[in-house]
C-alpha cells in the first residue's frame, strides 16, 4: 500500500517535484477533495444568499458580520498549534516504522549457533525462527486492521503454520487478559535452553548471543505494542482540530466578498471565488489530513506500513536462512584481484562520467607561497611567543584591598562627625591637625591611601580609586 516515488526524485532537476503533482494514489487531493468541495459549497450558498436573498438592511447586517469574522480569524492560532502537531505526529510515525520487528539479525545468531544437519538440528532452528515470527504476528495482529482481517482468529495461525493445536492449547490456556505476544518468546528461550544442554548450542557465549538477539527482537514487539496503546494526548488532537475547524467556519463568513459601493476597506473588488482562502484552506486542512494519516500507519490507507507484506517477507527469509542455507557455503576460490597491489573495480560506460577523485580532507585545499613554506628560526620564535604573552606586572598581594577599606573608614568618620561651614570662594583650605582622624580632615591616613605619605607608592595612585583597574584588583 505504501506509495514509492523514490525513483522518481532520484536527481534533481528543473521542476522535479512537479511530475509527482499528477499523481492520484496516495496524494493529497484523494484525501482533501470532499471537504474542499464542502467548503466550495457553503461559501457560494452564502455568497448567492447575501446577493439575492437578503434584504438591504440584513445585508447591512450581514456586511457587518463579515467585517467583524474577518477580523477575529486572525486571533486563532492555526499554524502555531498545527505546525507542532504535525510534527509530533511526523516523528511518532517514523519511531513506529523503526519498531517493527525484523528477523534478521535473531535469524543469523540462530543458523550460526545451533547446530546439527540432522533432522533434530533441522526442527530446533525452524521450530525457534516460527516462535519468532509467531511474536511478530500477535503483535502485529494487534495493531493492524490489515493483519487482523487476515488471521481474525488462532485457528487461522494454526492453519497458516504459526501454531501447532498443542501450541494453540497451551496458548489458549494461559489464564491472563493481556496480549500473549511474549508466550513465543519464552517459548524460544526455553527451547534454547534445552539446545545448549543437548550440545546444539556449543557453550554458553553462544547461548548468550541467541538470548541477546532473542530480547532486541522482543523489545520491538514490546514497543511496537505501546505505540499502539499509547497514543497522542486527546487533548492535543482535539485542540488541532477545533482550532483548524473554527478557523476556516469563521473564514467561510469572513472571507465574503462585499458590494464594493459600500466604500469597505479591502472590499473594493468582488471576484466571487476566494482564490486565496480555497488555497489556504487547502494547505492547513490537508496538513491537518497528513497527520491524521500519519497518525496511525497501521490501517488501509494509502501510505500505511505494508504488514502483511513484511509478515511474508520476514516468515519466508526467516526459514530459508535456517535451513536452506544452514551450513552451505559457497566453495573458495581466489579473487580476480588476488596479485593486485591496488584493487579498484571496474565502472561501466554509463557510471564512468560519475566517478570522482579521492577525498583527501578540506585542508589540502590550500594554498601557501614559497616563502611561508620555510622553517622559522625557534630562538627567534620564543622571543617572539615570550614579548606577546609575558604578563604585566601585578601589585602586591593585598594593597587595594588595604586602601579601599581604609577609604570607606575615613568617608564613614566624615559622615558621622559632620562637614563642618564650606570655606569661602578661592580661600587656601584650612589644614589638618597632624594625626586627626576625624571631621572633614583627611589625615595623613589618606595621604598613605593616595601614596603620597612616606611609605607610600605615588605615580599610579595619586587620584581616589573609585575606579581600579585590573591591576589594582587582587
Amino acid at each position: 500500500m505504501t506509495v514509492t516515488y523514490t525513483s522518481r526524485v532520484a536527481t534533481a532537476r528543473f521542476g522535479g517535484f512537479s511530475q509527482l503533482l499528477l499523481l492520484w494514489r496516495g496524494s493529497i487531493y484523494k484525501l482533501l477533495y470532499r471537504e474542499l468541495l464542502l467548503f466550495l459549497a457553503a461559501y457560494l450558498g452564502l455568497s448567492l444568499a447575501y446577493r439575492f436573498l437578503l434584504s438591504e438592511a440584513q445585508k447591512r447586517l450581514f456586511e457587518k458580520l463579515v467585517l467583524y469574522c474577518d477580523k477575529s480569524a486572525n486571533l486563532i492560532p492555526v499554524s502555531f498549534v498545527l505546525g507542532f502537531y504535525v510534527a509530533l505526529v511526523l516523528e511518532r510515525w517514523w519511531g513506529q516504522f523503526r519498531s517493527v520487528p525484523a528477523p534478521d539479525g535473531l535469524m543469523v545468531a540462530v543458523a550460526g549457533n545451533v547446530h546439527g544437519a540432522d533432522a533434530r538440528g533441522r526442527i530446533l532452528r525452524r521450530t525457534l525462527m516460527r516462535y519468532g515470527s509467531l511474536a511478530a504476528l500477535l503483535v502485529l495482529r494487534a495493531v493492524s486492521t490489515a493483519v487482523y482481517k487476515r488471521f481474525p482468529t488462532t485457528d487461522h495461525l494454526v492453519e497458516a503454520g504459526f501454531l501447532t493445536r498443542e501450541e494453540r492449547r497451551r496458548l489458549e490456556g494461559l489464564r491472563s487478559p493481556y496480549n500473549k505476544f511474549w508466550v513465543p518468546c519464552a517459548w524460544f528461550g526455553a527451547l534454547a535452553g534445552q539446545a545448549r544442554r543437548e550440545g546444539r548450542v556449543r557453550d554458553d557465549c553462544a547461548l548468550k548471543l541467541l538470548m541477546e538477539e532473542l530480547n532486541r527482537f522482543r523489545g520491538h514487539c514490546s514497543l511496537l505494542f505501546h505505540y499502539d496503546w499509547i497514543s497522542v494526548p486527546l487533548v492535543y488532537t482535539q485542540v488541532v482540530t477545533i482550532a483548524v475547524y473554527t478557523f476556516f467556519v469563521t473564514c467561510l463568513i469572513g472571507r465574503q466578498f462585499l458590494d464594493p459601493a459600500q466604500g469597505y476597506a479591502g472590499h473594493e473588488l468582488d471576484l466571487g471565488v476566494p482564490v486565496f482562502t480555497l488555497l489556504q484552506f487547502f494547505f492547513y486542512v490537508g496538513w491537518l489530513k497528513v497527520a491524521e494519516q500519519l497518525i496511525n500507519p497501521f490501517g488501509e490507507d494509502d501510505d500505511d506500513f505494508e504488514t502483511n507484506t513484511l509478515i511474508d517477507r520476514n516468515f519466508q527469509v526467516s526459514m530459508l536462512a535456517v535451513d536452506e542455507l544452514y551450513g552451505e557455503v559457497p566453495a573458495l576460490e581466489r579473487d580476480r584481484y588476488w596479485d593486485a597491489a591496488s584493487p579498484r573495480a571496474p565502472y561501466t560506460a554509463a557510471a564512468a562520467p560519475l566517478r570522482q577523485p579521492a577525498f583527501r580532507g578540506s585542508a589540502f585545499d590550500v594554498a601557501l607561497a614559497k616563502e611561508e613554506m620555510l622553517f622559522q628560526p625557534l630562538e627567534d620564535i620564543g622571543e617572539t611567543l615570550g614579548d606577546t604573552l609575558e604578563p604585566p606586572p601585578r601589585p602586591p598581594p593585598g594593597t587595594f584591598t588595604r586602601r579601599f577599606s581604609l577609604l570607606c573608614r575615613k568617608n564613614s568618620a566624615g559622615s558621622e562627625g559632620g562637614l563642618g561651614p564650606e570655606p569661602p570662594p578661592g580661600a587656601p583650605p584650612t589644614p589638618a591637625a597632624p594625626g586627626d582622624g576625624d571631621g572633614d580632615s583627611l589625615g595623613g591616613d589618606t595621604a598613605v591611601l593616595l601614596g603620597d605619605a612616606p611609605g607610600g607608592s605615588s605615580g599610579s595612585h595619586d587620584r581616589w580609586l573609585l575606579h581600579p583597574s585590573a591591576n589594582d584588583i587582587v
